[in-house]
């Protein structure tokens, strides 16, 4: 069987970009069993509840729905168990002391296989106010706007 390339997206949480400012981001492995591998191979993933918190220098990924394996048996996995998340000593010890200022949070970003290893990638993120949204809603709108009008003057030059 030859090896996979590249990078592959299961879930993707765009929530989370719109709900937090990331400050940081980080590529972490997972600790899966088999019948969650097939899962996620199927494409079936959800990260909307997400989080990460660490316990005893070890980051452990609660609420993310990963179903259960259609054609699994009796060793098929809970749905919502928590996993470990392997990520080098410095990031977890950079993560635990910037986590732990008021309003920060680890959110999970992105789930995808890279090089047909199952990766997840974190963000270190503080919470948005309601007015934050807004403006980055508007902004976003605005730069739409102003690629509408640029394409518009280059489709008239080009006639």
């Amino acid at each position: 069987m030859a090896k996979e390339k590249g990078r592959k997206l299961i879930a993707q949480n765009k929530k989370a970009r719109h709900d937090y400012l990331i400050i940081d981001t980080y590529e972490a492995g997972l600790v899966l069993t088999g019948t969650e591998v097939k899962s996620l191979r199927q494409g079936r993933a959800s990260l909307v509840d997400g989080f990460v918190q660490l316990d005893g220098h070890e980051a452990w990924l609660y609420n993310v729905h990963v179903p259960e394996y259609s054609q699994g048996t009796w060793t098929n996995h809970s749905a919502r168990r928590k996993r470990k998340l392997l990520l080098h000593r410095a990031e977890i010890e950079k993560l635990e002391s910037k986590s732990q200022e008021t309003g920060h949070t680890i959110v999970p970003l992105a789930l995808y296989f890279k090089d047909g290893r199952a990766k997840i990638e974190i963000a270190l993120a503080r919470g948005k106010k309601e007015y934050d949204k807004r403006q980055t809603l508007r902004e976003k709108q605005d730069r739409r706007e102003a690629e509408r009008v640029i394409s518009a003057i280059r489709r008239k030059q080009r006639a």
